[in-house]
């Protein structure tokens, strides 16, 4: 009783219908995954966000570029780092494989957990390792109560 129930739930068929179009989708994503796709925004670079009593300090992956491939940019409580990553090109006729590295352009926006002295960020690139150091405002930094 409970078998015949089960393969005559009415959306199997349903389900039946449905299967050459998700047949079809995952043909179309597999084409895709091998052709040329910009950057995501969100996913590159990755990102380490620290902090200690005077600053954040924010670490970005970026191997391969060069710092007049980079803009930051700060305002009150966020940094954006953008640019263009360039790869160098590939035989046209080489079938690809994998696809894991990515050039074109990307962007990226963190918001930071507190208000920031803009004026006075510093940014070094060494080793493929984006580092910013974000000075916190002064209103952020925890003061030390002397007790009477």
């Amino acid at each position: 009783m409970i078998t015949r129930r089960l393969f005559d739930f009415p959306a199997w068929g349903l389900l039946n219908e449905l299967e050459p179009i998700r047949r079809q989708l995952g043909r179309i994503l597999e084409n895709i995954e091998g052709s040329h796709r910009i950057v995501g925004a969100g996913v590159f670079p990755p990102v380490n966000l620290t902090e200690d009593k005077e600053n954040f300090y924010l670490r970005a992956e970026l191997p391969g570029m060069k710092t007049e491939d980079l803009d930051i940019q700060a305002t009150g409580n966020s940094i954006s780092i953008s640019g263009e990553r360039k790869l160098p090109g590939e035989d046209a006729n080489a079938k690809v494989h994998r696809r894991e590295r990515d050039d074109g352009r990307f962007s990226r926006m963190i918001k930071l957990p507190g208000e920031i002295e803009v004026g006075k960020i510093n940014a070094t690139l060494k080793n493929g390792i984006l580092t910013v150091t974000i000075p916190k405002a002064e209103a952020e930094k925890p003061r030390q109560i002397e007790i009477k």
